[in-house]
């Protein structure tokens, strides 16, 4: 299993998943010229596609879905409420390709798992995507307000973590952003902050944990120093040495990731 953060931030989401026999992307919040592109720079073809899931309606997860949908008759996996809320958003996708992933469940593609779980967003029903191939596991969580109990018992233990670290809260609270748009982010239905980022990695990074990837990083109220010190203070300060068995990378909406093996 192998895996690039195409892109990741508030201009545009997607999540590159491959096996041998499948290819997939988590979320498509990018044009769909743009989305042709990342898959260039990572030496893929998007005919070579087998399906897009989508986590929830915002205009940076779905904007190019509709029309990859169309022009490379790709499977498209949401839930019922998310695909009620897509409506209108995305054009008009055929039936034929038009699957639901229901929250809390499992689909198997040959030696290939892929499991949803609930996060808390502001969003129809926003669901995120754990990956399993054998004893592997890759877990992507961004765009949730909070890390449950439960979301840390789903993602426990992965070999790889696309995780959220979106704000630094001081950097928020002084910017330029009203304060409602402020609130919307600081609530249980926004995005995690660097240092709640941080103390959740610190319970569910395990001795397997070899890659972390921060991820929706803020271009207004986030540096990706202050994301990587944030998470690195906490994860050491917990026995988890970053940069010895645990690595930090950055993501951005500009740069895919290099694709690497989970």
């Amino acid at each position: 299993m192998r895996f690039s953060v195409l892109a990741s931030g508030s201009t545009g989401n997607s999540i590159y998943v491959e096996n041998d026999d499948y290819a997939f992307i988590v979320d498509a919040g990018l044009s769909g010229k743009k989305m042709e592109q990342l898959f260039i720079k990572i030496d893929r073809n998007m005919k070579q596609l087998s399906g897009i899931f989508v986590t929830h309606e915002h205009s940076d997860h779905i904007k190019g879905i509709g029309v990859l949908a169309r022009k490379y008759n790709v499977p498209i996996y949401a839930n019922a409420k998310t695909w009620q809320a897509m409506d209108g958003l995305v054009g008009d996708i055929p039936v034929e390709q038009r699957f639901e992933f229901d929250m809390d469940t499992v689909k198997h593609f040959g030696s290939l798992a892929v499991e949803s779980f609930a996060v808390s967003h502001d969003a129809a029903d926003p669901m995120f995507y754990t990956f399993h191939e054998g004893n592997r596991k890759l877990v992507i969580i961004t765009d949730t307000g909070y890390v449950s109990d439960r979301m840390k018992g789903i993602i426990r233990g992965a070999d790889s973590f696309v995780f959220e670290s979106n704000h630094d809260v001081n950097m928020l609270q002084m910017g330029r952003y009203p304060w409602s748009i402020k609130r919307r982010i600081l609530s249980d239905v926004g995005h995690v902050s660097n240092e709640d980022a941080a103390i959740a990695m610190s319970e569910v990074v395990f001795d397997k944990t070899t890659n972390i990837y921060l991820s929706h990083l803020s271009k207004d109220n986030n540096m990706k120093e202050l994301a990587r010190m944030s998470v690195s203070q906490t994860l050491q300060s917990c026995g988890i040495m970053v940069g010895e068995h645990v690595h930090l990378f950055d993501t951005d909406a500009e740069e895919p990731t290099k694709l690497v093996t989970v």
